[in-house]
């Protein structure tokens, strides 16, 4: 296959700080020890089944690429953001997120919502590159992306009361920020809400 399809869908993306590229095989130590920094490492498996875990992640995502690439399909998946000198900071990306968004009052506030799908924003810095600008800076611009080169009509971010951080964010990104008045799912706790204004 060629490489054309892969980066019609997967450009490596820049701002003045950043470069916002597809994940490679040579991303798993730096994935890995991300996973650890932020706390996400599942704290009853060992450092290598930990590793595993990651390997077997990046190797999956790396293959959607190819996968929705050959589907003629945006990729799914998150991207390493990096430093301009190349450097790793974290990952962002779009992923699935399908839950009771009819929860949200602006949705109807219905107890017992079924899931309905939307496009996810993610997002995970290394702790040494946080407080410094950068999840916005690599947001602002991937967003840009999603609504200019994909024609996305809107893009949600969710996360729990207590992330004042991504919160942040998505408030920089110029979110509509709902809380949900419902205690579960408690992923769906707060929602970030981005129209494109196209």
């Amino acid at each position: 296959m060629t490489t054309e399809p892969l980066n019609r869908f997967l450009p490596q993306l820049e701002t003045d700080r950043l470069v916002i590229r597809p994940l490679a095989a040579g991303d798993l130590e730096d994935c890995h020890r991300l996973r650890i920094d932020i706390g996400w490492a599942d704290a009853a498996a060992s450092d290598e089944q930990n590793r595993e875990l990651r390997r077997s992640w990046l190797e999956w995502t790396i293959a959607g690429y190819r996968e929705f690439a050959r589907l003629h399909q945006p990729q799914y998946g998150e991207r390493a953001i990096t430093s301009k000198t190349g450097a790793f900071l974290g990952l962002i990306g779009m992923v699935p997120s399908m839950a009771p968004f009819g929860q949200l009052p602006s949705e109807g506030g219905v107890p017992s919502a079924l899931a309905t799908p939307e496009v996810g924003l993610f997002w995970a810095l290394s702790p040494h590159a946080q407080g410094k600008g950068l999840a916005t800076e690599a947001a602002h611009r991937f967003v840009a992306h999603l609504f200019s080169e994909l024609r996305l009509a809107r893009v949600v971010a969710t996360t729990e009361h207590d992330n004042a951080r991504s919160i942040g964010v998505m408030r920089r990104l110029g979110m509509r920020i709902e809380s949900n008045p419902f205690p579960e799912p408690h992923f769906l706790q707060v929602v970030g809400i981005l129209d494109s204004h196209q």
